[in-house]
């Protein structure tokens, strides 16, 4: 799979998990999530400012949830339905699991 194809495959699953509420969009939203132990994974876009990650980050690290690095506020937003996001938190674990092989995948063949 090519990194274009994995980071399509990615974002479709992303906007499929938003629109049947089994992702919330938006670094409040991933934190609070988290926060009421419903979050299975995240996926920071890989543009988001110093101050989202600041926020989200270490938040997930303490609770012990994955992140995955993601493609631009942009590209993440517009799978979603925003005109950009800095964060996707996924709640749903069958979702996760799916979004954990795409990106394994591609860090495979990054390497």
């Amino acid at each position: 799979m090519t990194a274009a194809a994995a980071e399509k495959r990615l974002l479709g699953l992303l906007g499929l998990g938003v629109r049947g509420r089994l992702a919330v969009v938006g670094v409040e939203q991933v934190r609070q999530a988290a926060r009421r132990g419903r979050l299975a994974l995240a996926v920071i876009a890989a543009d988001a400012s110093r101050h989202s990650v600041e926020k989200v980050v270490p938040l997930l690290r303490a609770k012990g949830i994955g992140t995955i690095a993601g493609p631009s506020a942009a590209r993440l937003g517009a799978a979603v339905g925003r005109e950009a996001a800095a964060a996707v938190g996924i709640v749903d674990k069958d979702l996760a699991d799916g979004v954990r092989r795409i990106a394994h995948v591609e860090s495979s063949r990054t390497r």
